[in-house]
């Protein structure tokens, strides 16, 4: 669930102002039964099909080889930093909004950088996974404070301070395509949790249960983001901002920002600490430094550490913008990660089973032929319109690279 539940369940308010209330609910339904086909499929059937697979290198490898491996190896890698980055940008925002902008922002950001590798340096999942539990409450109680909240007060933060105003609440949008694409992608990247799946699987005491856990974590965030959404965009409709804390009034904005701190810095520490695990066992595999406790194992363990957050950091300074930040990662690499990656994997057991006699499902076939359609779309429209999203914010703000503006009223 705090894979899931974490950066993305703050833009999904977003969604539902660009597409409006009946588009932007179907679209979420939509997203979720993919992402809940590829969660069960990459965490369940193919981990029980290849139990040598530990993360999404080891399918790339298993379905074509060594360029597979280095492929979906370094998308992965690229995909988790990315999100360590987003991380920063998500904590420096809420730093500014309860500390009144006390500092520079990039100083906010530096800071988080070391915190990232101080708290990453633990060897096992073990202790985030207990983190977790904590994470996911204060991420919980941060936005349903803003979702009660913003329905109780008199208008949005963005609204108007007086005068009337008019919340154009849509039951169907009419975004611009390049808008619509920006929506999507932010939405694709709430459910692309997906790639964390497999190395929870392989770690967990008793693999079977994945499947009953997988299931009760999909329907658990769709819920959420369904009641936040809902909730937030009611309440403020077009003055909604994102992330959606921003939408409170000044207190219950620092309230709200206080409460997800927690949450926002587990989410930053699992996406560095797992981005590190893979390079280390790309390092290591096949040597005895692995697994001992020498020198040599701890040196390449927290070196693999340094490059990611060295990499988030110089991603989070460079683009500054929370809604196309994460929309470019969902669309340029949570796209493949959870709708074609986990596509073809299962059109290359398909096509083994065929050539051990076993006749084609065609119903299945035609299911991930669709998967593959939809995400390559989402991957190549998606990032357009990323791309455009930052072009813009650099033509307005030239100065928004390593800024000391004060992030927390953006929208």
């Amino acid at each position: 669930m705090k894979t899931q539940i974490g950066l993305g369940v703050l833009s999904i308010p977003y969604v539902l102002s660009v597409f409006g209330w009946v588009p932007g609910i179907i679209l979420l339904l939509a997203v979720a039964a993919i992402t809940t086909w590829a969660d069960l499929e990459f965490g369940g059937r193919w981990k029980r099909a290849h139990p040598e697979s530990y993360s999404v290198s080891d399918v790339g490898s298993i379905v074509a080889g060594r360029w597979g491996r280095e492929f979906c190896g370094w998308i992965y890698f690229l995909y988790q930093v990315s999100v360590t980055g987003s991380a920063f940008i998500g904590l420096s925002t809420a730093l500014n909004a309860v500390s009144s902008h006390a500092t520079c922002t990039a100083t906010f950001i530096g800071i988080l950088a070391v915190a990232a590798f101080i708290l990453s340096s633990t060897p096992t999942l073990r202790p985030l996974s207990i983190a977790s539990y904590v994470g996911l409450l204060c991420i919980l109680s941060a936005i349903f404070v803003v979702a009660v909240g913003v329905n109780v007060q008199e208008r949005p933060a963005a609204a108007p301070a007086t005068g009337p105003w008019d919340k154009q609440l849509l039951v169907v949008g009419n975004p611009s395509f390049q808008e619509a694409m920006l929506a999507l992608s932010n939405l694709v990247f709430s459910f692309s949790g997906t790639p964390s799946f497999l190395p929870i699987a392989s770690e967990m005491k008793n693999p079977r249960q994945f499947k009953k856990a997988a299931l009760l974590c999909q329907g658990v965030v769709t819920s959420v983001f369904l009641l936040i959404g809902i909730m937030v965009y009611y309440a403020c409709g077009v003055y909604v901002a994102s992330p959606a804390l921003g939408s409170a009034g000044p207190l219950l904005k620092k309230i709200s920002y206080g409460m997800a701190i927690p949450g926002l810095l587990v989410t930053m520490t699992l996406c560095t600490h797992l981005p590190a695990k893979w390079l280390m066992l790309r390092l290591l595999r096949g040597t005895p430094h692995l697994t001992a406790n020498t020198v040599r194992h701890w040196v390449t363990w927290e070196g693999c550490i340094f490059v990611c957050v060295l990499i988030s950091y110089l991603f989070a300074s460079a683009v500054s913008n929370f809604s196309s930040i994460i929309g470019l990662i969902g669309a340029l690499l949570g796209t493949f990660l959870c709708m074609q990656g986990m596509a073809i994997s299962r059109l290359y057991d398909e096509g083994q089973d065929i050539k051990n006699g076993k006749r084609r499902n065609w119903l299945l076939t035609s299911w991930c032929l669709f998967v593959l359609a939809v995400g390559t779309f989402i991957t190549v429209a998606g990032t357009y319109a990323s791309v455009v999203s930052i072009i813009d914010v650099y033509r307005t703000s030239p100065g928004a690279a390593w800024s000391c503006d004060d992030n927390s009223g953006s929208v």
